[in-house]
Formats: C-alpha cells, structure tokens, sequence
C-alpha cells in the first residue's frame, strides 16, 4: 500500500514537470526549472525506498533521496532571490553550490564511513521490513544547512516585501507558502506522521504552487529584449494592467510621461487619484468598447517654460500572453512634431506642404524601417533562411516588372508598389514559431511541420496588428493576403486554408513562385542549393498544381534574370567566404 502511494506521488511529480515545460519560458530562472527535475528524482528515490529488500538497496535508494534532499532547498533559495531581483555575488553561489556537494558527498559515503549514518540494519516489525539507522554528525550538518537556507530564503522576501515596490507582490505572496510549507512538514509533520512519509508529498504540492508563481510570472515580462528595444529607439512607452487594473510594469519613458507610475507599487490597483485619473479613464473607455482605444495625452514641453505642451498618441489594446489575453497594454507615442506640423499648415501654405512631405516621407520611411527590422528580427532566428527575405523581394520585383512588360493583366501602379513593399513581411509569422522548431537543423516531423504551418496565418494577424490603424488600406490587404496565402496551392493541397485557383489572391500567387524559387536554389540545412536547370524544371511541373499555371510565361520571361540576380548573389556569397578565409 505504501509502494501504491509512493508510485502516485512519483507520477504526480511528472505529471508537474510536464506542465512546466509546457509554460516554460527562456526568461525562467535556471534554478527554478531544476527544482522541477530534482524533485521527480526524489520521488523516485523514495518509491525504490519503499521497494528496498536490503540494506544495500536501502542505502542507494536513500542516496537518490538526499539528492533532492540537499540541493532542491539551495535551488529553491535561489529562486526566491531571483524573484526577488537580489543579486548574489559569484563567488557566493559558488561556494554554496560546492558546500552542498560536499554535503552530498557525506551522503555518497553511506555504508562506507560513519560521517551520515553510522550504521543501518534491518529488521522485522508486524511483518515488515524495517531499515533501522542512527545518524553521524554530517546529518546534524544537513539540518543546519536546510535550515540557514530557509532563513535565508524568508528574509529576502521580507526585505523585498517592506523595500522593493518594483518586485510583484502576488509573487512574493506565493513564495511563502512552498518554502514555509516544504520546512514546516520536514521537521515537523513527518515526525507526526509514522505509516509513510510525507516529505514526497510535500514536493508535490511545492511543485503545483511554483506552477502557479511560473505563470504569474510571465505577465511581469510582456515584452522580450528586442521589441523592447525598437520601443525605447523610437520613444514609445507602455504600461501594462491585468484585468483587474493591477500595475505590472512599464518602461522609463512611460514612467517619465506618468511620474505616478512610480510611486505605484506592481500588483496596486490603478485608482483616480490625480495623475492616474487620465489613464483609468482611458482604460474604462477602452473597456465599455474596445473600438475605441486611441487617446490623447498632453505633457508640459520642459523646453518651453512650460508655455507649450507635447502631445502623446495614447493606444489602448490588449495584453497577450501567447494567444490569451491577459489584461491591457497602454502605448504613448510621440505625437508632438505631427501636432505641430498641422498648426504650422494654419500659417503657412506652400512652404508648410512641403515640410509635411519630408515629415510624411519620414514617417513612412521608419514605418518601412520597423516592418523590415520586425522581418530580419524573424529571419534572425531562423537557422535556415539566411538572406531570404532580400532575395525573395527581389524575385517578386522581377516577377512584377515582366507581368507589366507583357501587359496582359493590367495591374494598377499601386498594386504592384503594394506587392513589392510586402513581399519582406511574408514570413513575420514565423515569430510565433517555437525556436526549437524554427532553429532545427534538418528535416521536419509532422508535428514540427505542423508547427510550422501555423505561421501564414500567425503573419496575417501580426500584420493586422501592425497596419490596425494605417490610412493605406490597399497595402494593408496586399501585405495580410501575401503573408496568409503564400503557402496556398493552385489544386487546393496547400495551406492554411486549402484554397485554390482564382480563390487564392493575385499577390499571394506571384509571392508562392518567388518564396519556393528561393528555396530550391538556395543552400538549406537540410539540403544543397539546386542547380537553376533542376529548379526550372521544377518550378514548371508544378505549373498548374502548385502555381497559377497563368503565370507560366510570366515565370518564362523572368528566368534569365532570376538566374542572373542569383548568380551574382552566389558569387557575392562565395567572394565573401573567400575574404574571410584569407582573413
């Protein structure tokens, strides 16, 4: 019966490891996750001590359990520190890490010297076997240790409760309950409890909080380093609430724009006091109807005297961790230059129209510059398709120009600005693509391709996220329909949604022959570059099956240049390796 419920316990502890990989996160903490291996470990140190015929598997099971014993108090401390954003010097960790193996080495010594247990014998009671022992000082040692490291791990999240406003305090909260708990039983509980013990237990429910903390965490993290460095270029501030108008953070510019923010401690509620007012109320309207989500926030210009103001463009939208929603994001962007240009076209005719046009070309030019910094961010985690997103611009540029030269589809100016502009933005869905998938070094299985395949529609909606409020309605329909519909085929085999025909959109069609061009003459990690005769034969068996067997000619027409684009970029590629090899 005992074995029964050490084998539950064992399976429960996967069952919680499981669930945290499932939400893991490269931002979690290294100690946290290996409270979640360790602890499995000890449960099974404990179901195989449950199971022991003698002394000497006993003793080895007992090993396996005081490896949990030993390290997963050192792991968990130093969790607690990590939540708590206290920083412990180098040469400490290391030292604790090298007086826990130390630690566990006296333990490795069972059955060889007395520096744990003296002694273990077995024995006999009510027809069962016994395993008697008596304790070295090492273990007196043990107990010390466990507990210095509790006391350790309590006090961090007091300090950091009565002096660090900027720590969550829910996660602080949290905290508490598996470190109190966990040393609370240990000493105590399985002293009271003499038919099995209670310890493996006590980790299981330890590991179901620190899943709880685990994904409370991740809403104090919305961003990742690199959007949140294009914001702060181009001074864009957010802040972040939960549902409830709990504060979860913001960056320095939002904290400048609203210096209440900083007196406002993560996980207080955003109420109306003066300063706050504004915000709350936004958030309420954004709230009563979501359509309305563009504000506008007016701050003393510091560099007048505060005879002028500068002016936010305040955007409202929700908070996604993933694919949930989990509260509102507030975004200010600067407004100020555009304010001023519309007041200066009240003054000034011709010479204000032009000053618009070089603001205007400006604004497109850094919105271009964004989209393009999002799909090399992208492309950048993409082990396999280095350099695609220009090469592939470059093929739709052909394509289009010798659709226009033939002149049998007459396509507006606009459209084919709109196709060329967007073919970069093809693949901005790959950004939701997991890295383990993305950066894979070789061939896909089905559930990895399926992974994959997620991205054309991921791209259509990262891409109306991006374009929600532009005037260029056109470019917004090109861009969505490229990313969407690039994967289609012409029979109705592609994807996501197995279109085919004239159903799949023009632009998506032209995008699908430049996108696979690419792929079969470019160097791939699971593949060598195709030779152009290959990749033509290819391309044009798949006239009528894969590709708008309309654009045949088109694709005709354009293969000498293809070749000749390709051409000069393999020998740019090849003079580049050269050089470096000289190097």
């Amino acid at each position: 019966m005992t074995s029964l419920f050490y084998c539950c316990v064992f399976v429960a502890s996967l069952i919680c490891t499981a669930v945290y990989i499932y939400i893991w996160h490269r931002r979690f903490d290294v100690n946290f996750t290996l409270i979640f291996i360790f602890v499995p470990v000890a449960c099974m140190g404990y179901l195989l001590q449950s199971t022991s015929g003698n002394v000497e598997e006993w003793i080895l099971s007992s090993k396996i359990v005081y490896l949990g014993g030993t390290y997963l108090q050192l792991f968990i401390m130093l969790s607690i520190f990590n939540f708590c954003q206290i920083e412990i010097n180098r040469k400490i960790r290391v030292l604790l890490f090298t007086f826990a193996t130390l630690l566990y080495a006296s333990v490795l010594s069972i059955g060889y010297t007395d520096l744990f247990y003296k002694n273990v014998s077995l024995d006999v009671e009510d027809g069962k076997l016994v395993f008697l022992k008596s304790y070295g000082w090492m273990h007196t040692v043990f107990y010390v240790y466990i507990i210095i490291l509790f006391i350790a791990g309590i006090s961090a999240i007091i300090y950091s409760w009565l002096r660090k406003s900027q720590v969550p305090r829910t996660i602080i909260a949290l905290l508490v309950i598996p470190d109190c708990f966990s040393v609370f039983c240990f000493f105590i509980v399985r002293r009271l409890i003499n038919v099995v013990e209670i310890v493996p237990l006590v980790y299981v429910l330890a590991l179901i909080m620190f899943i709880i903390i685990a994904n409370r965490a991740n809403l104090y993290n919305v961003s990742d380093t690199a959007v949140d460095s294009l914001m702060r270029e181009r001074a864009i501030g957010y802040i972040s609430f939960d549902y409830r108008y709990r504060y979860l953070g913001s960056n320095v510019i939002a904290r400048n724009l609203v210096p209440e923010l900083s007196k406002l401690g993560v996980d207080d509620i955003l109420g109306y006091k003066p300063g706050e007012r504004k915000i709350r109320l936004f958030l309420d309207s954004f709230k009563e109807d979501p359509k309305k989500n563009v504000f506008e926030y007016a701050v003393p210009d510091p560099d007048s005297d505060g005879e002028d103001e500068n002016i936010y463009n305040v955007n409202i939208n929700y908070l996604y961790e993933g694919s949930r929603k989990r509260g509102y994001i507030v975004t200010f962007t600067d407004d100020t230059a555009n304010r001023r240009y519309i007041r200066l076209m009240n003054n000034y005719n011709e010479k204000l129209k032009d000053e618009v046009g070089e603001k205007t070309r400006s604004i497109i030019a850094m919105h271009d510059n964004l989209i393009m910094s999002l799909a090399m961010m992208v492309e950048s985690r993409d082990n396999s398709t280095g350099g695609h997103i220009k090469r592939t611009s470059e093929g739709v540029r052909i394509l289009i120009e010798e659709i226009k030269k033939e002149g049998d589809k007459v396509l507006s100016d606009e459209f084919c600005r709109d196709v060329i502009k967007a073919a970069p933005m093809h693949d901005l869905g790959k950004i939701a693509v997991d890295d383990a998938v993305l950066r894979k070094e070789g061939r896909f299985n089905d559930d990895e391709y399926a992974e994959m395949k997620k991205h054309a529609a991921e791209g259509a909606r990262v891409i109306h996220e991006i374009l929600l409020n532009t005037d260029d309605e056109s470019f917004k329909t090109v861009a969505e329909n490229v990313a969407h519909y690039h994967h289609e085929r012409w029979d109705g085999s592609g994807y996501p949604e197995g279109l085919s025909g004239e159903d799949i959109p023009f632009e998506a069609r032209i995008m699908a022959i430049a996108d696979v061009y690419d792929a079969l003459v470019s160097k791939r990690v699971y593949k060598d570059a195709f030779s152009f005769e290959k990749a033509d034969r290819i391309i044009m068996e798949g006239m009528g099956t894969q590709f708008d067997p309309g654009l045949k000619k088109t694709y005709e027409n354009a293969r000498p240049r293809l070749e000749e684009y390709y051409t000069k970029q393999q020998e740019q590629e090849s003079g580049a390796k050269s050089g470096s090899v000289d190097s």
